[in-house]
């Protein structure tokens, strides 16, 4: 298969279309920033339970589920996709259950049953990363191979600009202090709404909703679909299970996409891990609450964006993998000196640093030390995503696109659940977090140690 002259021929989307597609992620975003980061998680665990454990219990396995039912089922929709064809009625489906779901989360008030936001939270996330899979397969049938890596990484800076927009507006306008009552410009929260029945974290379903079925629009009304393959749906599901068997199959003979695919696995835990895990590190080392975890990841999509699109240019002429490899790097440094910064020092104790407390936000030269690494994990976290699914983009043809992103989906999900655990383990082990968090280093390193070995495009003969 000459993958390069299939995408040289490939048709072009209008401009139109292209920003259609591109604000998939401006749409999808704010759930990963407000629901499952910054806002809602921490109310989940904090408030809808008197045990923080047992919610932090609950949370824990609710992602554990969501991530095996993705981790199971995003190969065998993308083989399905690739047999019935179009992928637009897919992510409508999967947007109505989201939609619903992230709805239902006002009713998780303090003192309800946590099962009943548990479940429509694992709905929401299944539904996202679906909905994510079919996206991402459209990809390849919009731009030509030169463009993808551009097209993806600015795509991903659109998702942390709506992310980040929602987020300031939450914090600015709605979640209250515990304390005061007051949002971080000192107001009262609008719309009336009550801090102390977590009204201001509750609001945030809707408003991801809302967000996400306004913004999705635009790729259903002007970005071009797969034309639809003359398949009966039920015979669709067989054909695509048994292409995914080949696709599985067909990796023995298609090395450098398994390596790229492995790659991207373990540096993916990492990355991940590095994202669940950095803020609850600093809460726990700074005792940062809501408001200056909020103001962190506010810093992070800022400089997330400026990462992406100084990415978008960059790939395009040095290629995808220079961008995840650099990125890469990127994180690996951060995550050391992340891990290595405490009250009154940073470098694992070779740079002393004042302990006094000047107020406000960040008030000690420990914690602004942390934001500085903070800004390397903005810079480098975006890339390493648009860029991997560019770099996956290219290896491919249009006619497998679903199957593989479905694999791609796989690798991203398989084994999500080794860097918490890694890092729980070795925490418990050696009564030290930041000893724990040594932990994603090791996923970091070893999967940019794999993909150094891996050809680009990854079907080229390594």
């Amino acid at each position: 298969m000459d993958v390069t002259a299939d995408a040289r021929e490939q048709p072009r989307a209008s401009r139109l279309g292209i920003i259609g597609w591109m604000l998939f992620d401006w749409a999808a975003q704010p759930f990963f920033t407000v629901i499952t980061t910054f806002i809602f998680a921490p109310y989940f665990v904090s408030r809808l339970t008197a045990d923080h454990v047992h919610g932090q219990a609950v949370w824990g396995y609710t992602l554990t589920v969501s991530g095996i039912i993705i981790a199971v089922l995003s190969p065998v929709l993308g083989a399905i996709a690739d047999a019935t064809g179009p992928r637009k009625p897919w992510i409508g489906f999967f947007a109505a259950i989201k939609i619903v779901s992230l709805g239902m989360l006002w009713f998780a008030a303090p003192g309800s049953p946590i099962l009943y936001p548990a479940i429509f939270l694992a709905l929401a996330t299944v539904a996202a990363e679906f909905s994510i899979v079919f996206n991402d397969s459209m990809m390849t049938r919009l731009v030509s191979e030169r463009e993808v890596g551009r097209i993806s990484n600015i795509a991903w800076g659109l998702g942390y600009l709506g992310g980040m927009i929602v987020l300031i507006v939450v914090v600015a306008l709605i979640a209250g202090n515990p304390a005061t009552g007051k949002t971080a410009l000192g107001i009262d929260p609008i719309f009336g709404l009550d801090p102390a029945t977590g009204e201001d974290a509750r609001i945030t379903g809707p408003i991801s909703a809302a967000w996400y079925l306004i913004f999705v629009l635009p790729m259903f009304f002007f970005t071009p679909d797969a034309t639809r393959a003359a398949v009966p749906l039920c015979r669709a599901v067989s054909v695509g299970l048994s292409e995914l068997q080949g696709t599985l199959g067909e990796l023995k003979q298609r090395p450098g996409i398994l390596r790229f695919l492995v790659a991207r696995m373990i540096f993916q835990d990492g990355v991940n891990g590095l994202l669940a895990l950095g803020g609850t590190f600093a809460a726990g080392m700074f005792a940062w609450q809501t408001m200056e975890l909020g103001i962190y990841g506010i810093i992070l999509n800022v400089v997330a964006i400026g990462g992406c699109l100084s990415a978008s240019w960059l790939d395009a002429r040095l290629g995808s993998k220079t961008i995840v490899v650099a990125s890469l790097v990127c994180l690996t440094i951060a995550t050391l000196g992340i891990v290595s910064t405490g009250p009154g020092f940073t470098l694992f104790g070779l740079l002393t640093l004042p302990t006094e407390d000047s107020g406000g936000p960040f008030g000690t030269a420990a914690e602004k030390a942390y934001i500085l690494y903070g800004l390397l994990v903005g810079i480098a976290f975006g890339p390493v995503q648009a860029s991997s699914r560019s770099y996956l983009a290219r290896s491919v043809a249009i006619e497998e696109a679903g199957r593989y992103f479905g694999l791609y989906a796989l690798s991203g999900r398989a084994t999500s659940f080794l860097a918490p655990a890694s890092v729980a383990t070795i925490t418990v082990m050696a009564d030290s977090a930041r000893i724990g968090m040594l932990a994603l280093v090791a996923f970091l390193a070893i999967g940019l140690f794999i993909l150094l070995k891996t050809p680009y495009p990854a079907h080229r003969p390594a």
